[in-house]
């Protein structure tokens, strides 16, 4: 079984409360651990008092094993199951030297266990715990009940969203981006600050097209390779109305960029869509990149490296894939709904009536028949999570935006990828987006997860980030 994520576990404890509880705290851990696929990182109760930290010798045993197994934990749970020892669990992670996302979790009092055989305090020891633990300069965060019991649904949805702010918080550190071809000299929208990325841990990795074409042409026609990356072309999307020789230049476009990426343990890239494609290569690459987004290798358009940074986020945090898409057009008067499109490259995800055509509106300046390779479909009813990242060189900061709302099946007769959208509050982001300057284009995810991408992108990467919840709702998380 593929494991969620592995988590650093302190039990916190105090010896003169009862051990039942501490002993209950961890067996119900350990259900909840197994049903969710996740393997936790703990001290057994060989190592120290029931597995529990509550003195000094325990903390320096805890923080000496998650030390040692810091490379492979996504985050770090404390649990409370009475009130615990705020030192103890303060310095097993300053012992630990990681800085990962730490939720806080406090079990609750029963009224009618308020005796010395059941009492926890665990109310309380959560204040404490937090107090120290922003003491000792460590970012955390909490359950949406103060105290909430290991079993409870509740907490069950809290520990999954904490599981994808790790996964956005560990992903985003060290990652690395391709950046194929220049960018496009009439987008200034889609500049960034490399440095400002790389000291985040966002490495950016260059070629130019020039390299991408001569090598494309090395490969001959009749290669395998080329035959074979056609037939999966042919497989992902309609391409009945692609000519072959289309088709010849997608695949090995495909196999240099692809190539390219493996040498360099590159994730996602941005790549420049036009004009130089169209003009020197006579094609659209979009079916390509659409590919690669699908296979969770995040591909954004016009060299938009903050762009597919947005995307790759997003993707952390739901597991699925992302696209790049315009905030392109008002719908009727609904001031809450808006159109998004691109001419096109999202992921089939997307696009149930996915097909290989032509880019209509750049054909009008480079000929539409360089431009096969462009996608046309339709996203369906559902879940959406928006959202942007952007380097803003005038402080030396990154910032975003994130915020949720829903793919409608409003009436929309035009080309390209496309989709309606509902997002309450649309004006008011509209509004957020202008006044800070974030760029026209945006990342799109099939889910729910601004909740667990903001928490990640502002509490612990301490990107100034805006969480679009409600109209009224235009104060940024502080960085």
């Amino acid at each position: 079984m593929t494991t969620l994520a592995t988590l650093g576990v302190i039990i916190g404890n105090r010896d003169f409360f009862p051990d039942v509880l501490i002993s209950e705290a961890r067996r119900d851990l350990t259900r909840l651990f197994a049903e969710l696929s996740i393997e936790p990182v703990w001290l057994s109760p060989e190592q120290s008092k029931l597995g529990a930290v509550e003195t000094w010798a325990d903390a320096q045993k805890c923080g000496e094993l998650l030390r040692n197994n810091r490379e492979r934990l996504d985050g770090i749970l404390v649990c409370l199951p009475n009130f615990g020892d705020e030192k103890g669990v303060a310095d097993s992670i300053r012992m630990a030297d990681v800085r990962l996302p730490i939720l806080v979790q406090a079990c609750p009092d029963d009224l009618d266990q308020f005796g010395l055989d059941r009492r926890r305090d665990a109310f309380c020891g959560k204040i404490s715990v937090c107090n120290n633990l922003r003491q000792f300069g460590f970012k955390y965060s909490l359950t949406r009940d103060h105290t909430v019991a290991v079993l409870d649904p509740r907490f069950r949805e809290d520990l999954l969203q904490f599981i994808r702010t790790c996964k956005v918080v560990r992903g985003l550190s060290r990652v690395r981006i391709g950046a194929v071809g220049a960018r496009p000299n009439a987008f200034n929208t889609t500049r960034f600050s490399e440095k400002l990325f790389e000291s985040a841990g966002i490495s950016v990795n260059t070629i130019d097209l020039s390299e991408v074409f001569g090598d494309a042409a090395k490969i001959d026609n009749s290669d395998p390779r080329v035959r074979q990356r056609i037939e999966q072309i042919r497989a992902y999307a309609d391409a009945s109305a692609a000519p072959d020789d289309s088709l010849v230049r997608m695949a090995k476009f495909a196999l240099v960029v692809e190539a390219w990426m493996g040498s360099l343990g590159i994730s996602a890239t941005a790549i420049q869509c036009w004009s130089s494609l169209q003009k020197n290569f006579g094609v659209n690459v979009c079916t390509i990149m659409s590919m690669m987004s699908e296979k969770m290798l995040p591909s954004a358009c016009e060299v938009d490296i903050a762009g597919v940074v947005s995307m790759y986020a997003l993707q952390l945090a739901s597991g699925r894939p992302s696209a790049l898409v315009d905030w392109n057009n008002n719908y009727g008067g609904d001031p809450d709904k808006c159109v998004l499109f691109h001419c096109g490259n999202w992921a089939k995800e997307f696009l149930p009536d996915i097909r290989i055509g032509t880019a209509p509106i750049l054909g009008t300046t480079l000929g539409e028949e360089n431009t096969v390779g462009a996608l046309h479909g339709r996203t369906t009813a559902g879940p959406l999570t928006f959202g942007r990242v952007s380097t803003d060189d005038l402080t030396g900061k990154i910032c975003a935006y994130v915020g949720e709302g829903e793919f409608t099946e409003d009436p929309l007769n035009t080309f390209g990828t496309r989709a309606v959208v509902n997002v309450p509050g649309l004006p008011a982001l509209m509004h957020v987006i202008c006044q800070n300057g974030f760029e026209h284009h945006a990342a799109m995810n099939r889910s729910h997860c601004a909740a667990a991408v903001a928490e990640g992108l502002g509490r612990y990467l301490g990107w100034s980030t805006y969480h679009h919840r409600r109209p009224a709702d235009l104060a940024p998380i502080s960085g």
